[in-house]
């Protein structure tokens, strides 16, 4: 890779760490940190050329392609994505919602209508509400108490539609030459998850997070491959959000990186 460095905007979160392992140190790769909300602003200001994109987020920008070389996913349930609710799912009027996840947000709003048929008021997490949408480690460490009915979301997605779920994958602007990039993403994640101890006592332990929970996290609850059952996943996803009114209409197709 002896041109110009690649910029990559990543996230922090515990969920990611596999996929950015040795990132930092990869030769003409610049690793950027950002909330995955930020992500997309990124890719459109040209302040970077990949990111690990909400999946959502690809139908708000043309000119995307993914690699698959690496996301976050889960086929069943996830631990990390779930609906608190004081009362029975298909009873909630409010969803307060974590505004860092447009995906989550995105997902929560297909499986109410699709499996519960209902429509409830998505607000702001700081504003009353008879329901919450949490992710990451506000499940883990720091569950309401109260909320005596739950709802993980990438189960409920499973029971919908049988494929697996995508959160996040790599994407980059088209027409950029990656060069090298698709390998040393895809060495990132065998590394990482070679090294998940590692990773769990840096990141996850100083979170609250227990470490027994932080291991079955990475090794059962989360997948981080893409095949053809995740690039399906996407498209249906893409599609029920389009008819829902959360992406546009038709949605873009999915275009992957050559």
């Amino acid at each position: 890779m002896n041109r110009r460095v690649i910029r990559i905007a990543s996230v922090s979160y515990f969920n990611a760490t596999p996929l950015n392992y040795g990132l930092n140190e990869a030769p003409g790769v610049r690793l950027m940190l950002d909330v995955p909300a930020r992500l997309l602003n990124l890719l459109r200001e040209n302040q970077a050329d990949v990111a690990l994109l909400p999946v959502i987020d690809y139908q708000r920008l043309e000119g995307l392609c993914v690699i698959p070389s690496g996301a976050i996913g889960c086929d069943g349930p996830t631990l990390t994505v779930r609906i608190f609710s004081q009362k029975p799912i298909a009873q909630i009027e409010s969803l307060g919602c974590d505004p860092e996840s447009h995906t989550s947000v995105a997902l929560a709003r297909i499986v109410l209508a699709e499996q519960f048929g209902i429509r409830p008021e998505f607000v702001d997490l700081t504003k009353t509400s008879d329901a919450r949408l949490l992710i990451g480690d506000k499940v883990v460490c720091d569950e309401p108490p109260g909320f005596e009915h739950q709802l993980d979301l990438g189960a409920a997605w499973k029971e919908l539609t049988r494929l697996p779920f995508v959160f996040a994958i790599w994407v980059a602007r088209q027409g950029i030459d990656l060069g090298d990039l698709p390998r040393i993403l895809e060495q990132a994640k065998r590394d990482g998850l070679a090294n998940q101890r590692e990773l769990i006592e840096r990141y996850a332990v100083p979170r609250g997070w227990p470490a027994g929970m932080a291991l079955q996290y990475l090794t059962m609850y989360l997948k981080f491959e893409v095949g053809l059952a995740q690039l399906q996943a996407m498209e249906t996803f893409h599609k029920l959000a389009a008819k829902h009114g959360i992406a546009r209409n038709p949605p873009l197709p999915l275009a992957v990186y050559q």
